[in-house]
């Protein structure tokens, strides 16, 4: 059923290592993502791209770490934004940037849910599973961290403290499967569900999420999707500068998209990494375009054929 969303851009490449993920949310407009929604009946708000000062450097132990003040600071204002787009319409959106956004992202929507009495919960699809801390990281980048420091599992000052952990029980990610020896240790760790590839091989995606749903569902719990483009197999989403070979396929992502739309469940999305400098045409734009739709109520009877 439509209803309203709210619409965030969040141009932020300080956390990846490859330019260009500044233009995703850009990107997104200009494929027609905002008339894709519109079209399906809902009342669509795009409040634009969010932006942040110049900081002074910020310095950490860790030397491998950059752009620490600016990540503190692109995560002070998520989290505010990403809260007020959660309380005022039904289903927000929010846009990247590299994925450190969902540092910001997660405690905001999470926070609405805490306001509202009910669990967050986070379906996390991505080839990484983003567990990194700001003392494990070895690249310093940044966009590694966010669920560490949204499931409250560290120390991350400098960045603002996380008043609204989620419970590591409470998220399930699929598509992994590029992870780090300290990442390995904290899913052992924290018990986080963890669907990687080969898993997904050998039970199909159907399986996991369904079930994922039903503890959701059970729980009275809130949804929150985030969607890297390196969850996606490089061959027909190559603009992401994290490509990892043998993601999910076409087919894989879109069950999986028009699933959660039908469900009802979910309450807010992130859809980051997209980095139109790596992209062919628009291509994995217009990707993203049309399985935000699906989850938003299109079917295949909707749509019209078309290439890419």
């Amino acid at each position: 059923m439509a209803g309203t969303s709210i619409i965030l851009g969040a141009p932020i490449q300080i956390g990846a290592s490859q330019p260009g993920c500044i233009m995703g949310p850009q990107s997104l407009r200009t494929a027609g993502f905002v008339q894709a929604l519109t079209e399906l009946g809902w009342k669509v708000t795009d409040q634009g791209d969010l932006s942040i000062p110049p900081r002074a450097p910020i310095a950490h132990p860790n030397k491998a770490i950059h752009d620490l003040a600016e990540a503190s600071a692109w995560v002070e204002l998520l989290t505010e934004r990403a809260y007020a787009a959660a309380r005022d319409s039904d289903l927000p959106i929010f846009m990247g940037g590299d994925h450190l956004m969902s540092a910001g992202t997660i405690p905001g929507v999470s926070r609405r849910a805490a306001e509202l009495g009910r669990p967050l919960f986070v379906l996390w699809l991505d080839a990484h599973p983003d567990l990194h801390t700001l003392d494990t990281t070895a690249s310093g980048n940044l966009h590694g961290t966010p669920m560490a420091y949204a499931c409250g599992l560290a120390d991350f000052a400098p960045y603002p403290p996380n008043a609204h952990p989620i419970d590591p029980r409470n998220v399930c990610m699929m598509g992994i499967r590029s992870v780090d020896t300290a990442e390995a240790a904290r899913i052992k760790e924290t018990g986080i569900e963890v669907n990687d590839m080969r898993a997904i091989d050998e039970t199909g995606v159907m399986a996991p999420l369904k079930a994922f749903l039903a503890r959701v569902r059970a729980a009275e719990g809130i949804l929150h999707v985030s969607f890297d483009v390196d969850f996606l197999d490089p061959s027909f989403a190559p603009a992401v500068g994290t490509t990892v070979p043998g993601g999910a396929t076409f087919r894989e992502a879109h069950l999986i998209m028009e699933t959660l739309g039908d469900s009802g469940l979910v309450a807010s999305l992130d859809l980051v990494e997209l980095n139109p400098f790596l992209d062919e045409k628009g291509r994995t734009a217009k990707v993203l375009r049309d399985f935000t739709a699906s989850l938003f109520g299109r079917r295949v009877l909707d749509r019209m054929t078309r290439s890419f």
